[in-house]
């Protein structure tokens, strides 16, 4: 397996389509970081055990006790090209990936036993047949969902909101420390409590079906790489030239100065580092507003006129605000 793909070039990789890909959980440290799972399910006394398979992306299809991890978190040639592609490996440390299997691990506890057909459920997270949205305007001061996946994901749906409470409840730890006070102290007590009673019972719905399995998917690295481009592309407007103003010059008397295109251009991996690490969107969005920001910079000839220091700290502002303008408008995080 490992031969096979690590002598191919990102060309011949991208061309393969993704039935073709010679992968398994088995025997990788994706099998190990499962394992954990299971055991954290274990020390809860839940008598659950999500099947888990390789598809395109993270998910939990509707009624299934199971859910799909990436592909290409099997295998390190695969998550080398993932970050070629987006800019970042969404699981990739461990701690990132046990954050999401808890999450995932809450959807599909909530579809073995139909959690959100009961009406506490609903009193406490709000109904699941609400439609999912494909954006979501999150309130990041809001103090009544949990934190555990990036951009404040538990705000997108309630099925969300109680798959992110779950995965904090799951997790080792003091969470009744950490929430003391928060309005989402009662959703955790809640699933403490919905927890405590299906210890050692039953499930309700324990099918294995496996929703667009990696061997049934025709379509190639290339196609599916393009799409997910698409899926996290922002269509940003005009308005946000005045801000490069404030940052750059375009007087005929610094034309002799660096340009600011340059300047955005061997700064860019950093500060896209700092506002992704402070937003939680993803890294291909904030590197999109960074390449529209440097193109518009050419195209208005706009210079560096300050010191450095004080113009990179200017970029790492403006594009704070352009992204808390995305998250203003609608974050794009909903799964693919």
């Amino acid at each position: 397996m490992s031969t096979l793909l690590d002598r191919l070039t990102d060309r011949q990789l991208l061309e393969l389509r993704l039935c073709d890909l010679p992968l398994r959980i088995r025997g990788t440290r994706l099998e190990q970081r499962i394992e954990k799972l299971y055991r954290e399910l274990d020390a809860r006394s839940l008598d659950f055990r999500p099947h888990i398979w390789l598809s395109e992306e993270w998910f939990t299809p509707d009624g299934v006790a199971g859910f799909a991890i990436p592909f290409y978190l099997v295998h390190p040639r695969l998550m080398k090209l993932e970050r070629l592609q987006m800019l970042e490996v969404e699981g990739a440390s461990e701690s990132e990936c046990m954050r999401i299997l808890r999450h995932e691990a809450g959807h599909a506890m909530d579809n073995a036993y139909r959690l959100h057909s009961r009406r506490t459920w609903t009193d406490t997270f709000g109904s699941y047949r609400v439609p999912y949205p494909e954006w979501y305007q999150p309130q990041p001061g809001s103090r009544d969902y949990v934190f555990n996946l990036d951009a404040w994901y538990a705000q997108a749906h309630p099925a969300e909101d109680f798959a992110e409470t779950f995965a904090v409840w799951l997790k080792a730890g003091g969470w009744r420390r950490q929430y003391e006070g928060w309005g989402a102290m009662r959703k955790l007590e809640y699933v403490d409590h919905l927890m405590g009673e299906l210890a050692g019972r039953p499930l309700l719905r324990s099918s294995r079906r496996e929703v667009d399995a990696l061997p049934a998917l025709t379509k190639t690295l290339r196609e599916h790489y393009q799409k997910k481009r698409a899926h996290y592309t922002i269509h940003w407007p005009a308005f946000y030239e005045r801000n490069l103003y404030r940052i750059f010059s375009a007087e005929p008397r610094h034309r002799s100065l660096p340009t600011a295109a340059q300047f955005l251009r061997q700064i860019r991996r950093d500060i896209c580092d700092i506002v992704a690490r402070g937003t939680g969107v993803h890294h291909y969005t904030i590197n999109h507003i960074v390449r529209h920001m440097i193109v518009r910079c050419r195209e208005l000839n706009l210079r560096v006129a300050l010191p450095d220091q004080e113009t990179r700290q200017l970029s790492i502002v403006t594009l704070t605000m352009q992204v808390m303008q995305v998250l203003r408008t609608g974050y794009h995080r909903i799964p693919l």
